[in-house]
């Protein structure tokens, strides 16, 4: 097992916890759009993972309370994400299982 993440664009898993990392990391303008983070490792990983904490300990963790523009680049991104890895098989429904 690798200690690096292979990137937003690379993961086969759909959007998981580091993926989703990635999107807020946009969001929040902390990161440009083009960077998914591929190759970074896990201490990189959680320095990221910092900054975004900051950011969303200012609205509670909830994107309904994120100022409007916050919002709607939420909702886009996370809508780009999400039509992104259904194309590559994932679903965010749970199984009996999980």
């Amino acid at each position: 097992m690798s200690n690096t993440y292979v990137g937003l664009h690379h993961d086969n898993h759909g959007i998981t916890q580091l993926g989703r990392m990635v999107l807020d990391s946009w969001v929040f303008g902390i990161l440009p759009e083009n960077e998914d983070c591929s190759g970074w490792d896990l201490g990189r990983m959680q320095l990221l993972m910092d900054k975004i904490s900051v950011e969303w300990d200012k609205y509670a963790n909830l994107p309904s309370r994120l100022p409007p523009e916050l919002q709607q680049r939420h909702t886009e991104i996370y809508a780009k994400a999400v039509a992104a890895a259904r194309t590559k098989g994932w679903d965010p429904e749970l199984g009996e299982n999980e």
